[in-house]
């Protein structure tokens, strides 16, 4: 099992930018890829990015976020980045880090709030 913290959520004005990180412990061997999912209220949570670990860390965004946002990874950390840029009202949410196996989260963190004001 692989355990995950978030941190870096927060309150931000609309075009303003935030980092969110994801710090993996446990059984990051197994881990073959990861991604930050959202969710607002009264929606479905949604895959935001994702990222692979084992080769050639690639890519995936939403549709809503590509060109503002970009996840990362730091082997030597154990941490997953998401950096938000040009934030919009619409971004704010409860995201959340996950490991991926199979196209489906399967290690979930607590969740950090991002709210972006207009």
């Amino acid at each position: 099992q692989v355990q995950l913290v978030e941190s870096g959520g927060g309150l931000v004005q609309a075009g303003g930018s935030l980092r969110l990180s994801c710090a993996a412990s446990g059984s990051i061997f197994s881990i073959n890829a990861m991604g930050w999912y959202r969710q607002a209220p009264g929606k479905q949570r949604e895959l935001v990015a994702a990222i692979t670990i084992t080769s050639g860390g690639y890519t995936n965004y939403a549709d809503s976020v590509k060109g503002r946002f970009t996840i990362s990874r730091d082997h030597a950390k154990n941490t997953v980045y998401l950096q938000m840029n040009s934030l919009k009202p619409e971004d704010t949410a409860v995201y959340y880090c996950a490991t991926i196996k199979g196209g489906v989260g399967v290690d979930w963190g607590q969740g950090t709030q991002v709210t972006v004001s207009s």
